[in-house]
């Protein structure tokens, strides 16, 4: 017996900034997945998985002792589309992949919430392991505002090159200040975001996305992203959001926007040839469980 789980990753977040004090970020997950499965194993070893991944091993093992699975020995595959180091969430989707499939191999119930509070523990995480789109604080592990399911989108998700440690990132001692620096620009992009959601208005969520994106340049610059923004615009786009710790850039598009070869080619010509493309789509965040 097997159970494989999938999680989307993310094209970086719709918003993300620091209000009253709390970090919180809008999710962005987008249908480019990480497939994890869990089955029972005959070695010796308490977990047998890739090298690789140490942080789904360490999310493993918490699982296991959480469900008092010590005498348990748990195989993980994985194989995974979404690229590493960028800002897509690949660390927090293998995460949570890992403990959706473990749970439910053993026949257990976790909540989202658990999850994420494990998740939480072992690096900055993103809100993807919850369904639909949320506001969620990526520090604490915390469910702030479930925002509901997204209108349909398609997404140009741009990736420059270069990757970037969350782990290091969150580290640095200078976000506070420039966070507070934000701060009423990103109450301005929450809200727009948040109507956009509720009313099922792509065009909101697209302004709320830019403001955020252009307001991160003082905290990560993207020395790409004025021109993106531009050319964008011209070629019909919703708006810009981008990975606020990460290197990708998407440009969100409406859902019968079929113009990607022009818009690849102007960018790569105004912005250059080194940039690398990945097409999707803005989906809900949360597992898809098979059982095998």
């Amino acid at each position: 017996m097997c159970v494989t789980v999938k999680m989307p990753g993310s094209c970086g977040e719709l918003v993300q900034g620091q209000i009253d004090g709390v970090n919180f970020h809008i999710t962005c997950p987008v249908n480019i997945f990480s497939q994890v499965t869990a089955y029972f194993s005959t070695s010796t070893r308490k977990i047998t998985c890739s090298p690789k991944k140490k942080k789904a091993l360490r999310a493993t093992e918490k699982i296991l002792a959480y469900l008092n699975g010590k005498g348990t020995s748990i195989g993980l595959r994985f194989f995974s589309r979404i690229p590493v180091g960028k800002g897509m969430a690949s660390s927090t989707a293998d995460i949570a992949g890992s403990c959706f499939a473990v749970a439910n191999l053993l026949g257990k119930n976790l909540t989202f919430s658990k999850i994420a509070s494990i998740a939480s523990e072992i690096e900055p995480t993103d809100g993807i392991i919850h369904k639909g789109i949320v506001c969620f604080d990526h520090i604490r592990g915390k469910l702030i505002e479930n925002l509901g399911y997204p209108p349909p989108m398609k997404v140009l998700v741009i990736d420059p090159g270069g990757k970037i440690d969350t782990l290091v990132f969150n580290k640095r001692k200078d976000l506070r200040i420039l966070h507070r620096v934000n701060r009423k620009i990103i109450e301005e992009a929450y809200f727009l975001v948040k109507e956009g959601m509720k009313k099922k208005d792509p065009e909101l969520i697209g302004a709320g996305a830019t403001i955020s994106s252009v307001c991160n340049q003082i905290i990560l610059y993207k020395p790409e992203l004025t021109r993106i923004i531009s050319l964008s615009k011209k070629l019909g786009a919703l708006g810009v959001n981008v990975a606020h710790s990460g290197s990708v850039i998407g440009i969100l598009l409406p859902s019968d926007f079929s113009r990607f070869n022009q818009l690849e080619q102007r960018i790569k010509k105004e912005c250059g040839s080194h940039l690398k493309f990945y097409r999707t789509a803005i989906t809900g965040g949360g597992p898809r469980i098979e059982d095998e």
